[in-house]
């Protein structure tokens, strides 16, 4: 391969490491082409973006991004799918229901989140990673549940009062 080819592999890359916050490293080697067909499948339907990489042409963009990724550079050996995603465990719960018919994907690291996870075993870990989105949505939950205890508390309060105000206004009559 030409070194403006490789560039060009790498640029490419390189733009979707930045454009994707989260990616998983994965070695799907031994899957026959059936079932990398339905990997695939299942990635698309799950808004995730699969590629196939070459280690050293991944090693080059990742160090090209500015970002400290020198955790996974180990786990770059043998054959690596590269899967992209915007929330942080929809790749690892595609692993994990993948993996109920077959043996592969094996996780080999993963960035979610500004954080590296390193091997296979992290892959129920990943599964439970709250997004930063759902993080946000339950402290916002949880700030309003007061409010809302408050609020409806004076809500029934208010039909209370006017029941016993009507009850005695009645009463002097």
């Amino acid at each position: 391969m030409r070194k403006e080819d490789k560039q060009i592999i790498i640029d490419s890359i390189l733009a979707e490491l930045q454009a994707c916050p989260n990616f998983y490293l994965t070695d799907i080697s031994d899957l026959n082409a059936e079932k990398t067909s339905q990997l695939r499948r299942q990635c698309f339907n799950s808004g995730i973006k699969m590629l196939v990489v070459k280690n050293s042409l991944l090693h080059k963009a990742m160090q090209q991004t500015g970002k400290d990724y020198s955790d996974l550079y180990d786990v770059l050996k043998g054959s690596t799918a590269v899967m992209l995603c915007e929330t942080g465990n929809a790749p690892a719960k595609l692993i994990k229901n993948f993996r109920q018919k077959s043996d592969r994907p094996i996780l080999k690291g993963a960035f979610i989140e500004e954080c590296c996870y390193i091997g296979d075993n992290m892959v129920d870990a990943l599964c439970n990673i709250k997004s930063k989105n759902d993080l946000i949505a339950d402290i916002i939950a949880l700030l309003q549940s007061p409010i809302k205890n408050v609020i409806s508390g004076l809500q029934s309060g208010g039909h209370k009062l006017s029941g016993i105000l009507e009850t005695l206004s009645e009463k002097a009559e």
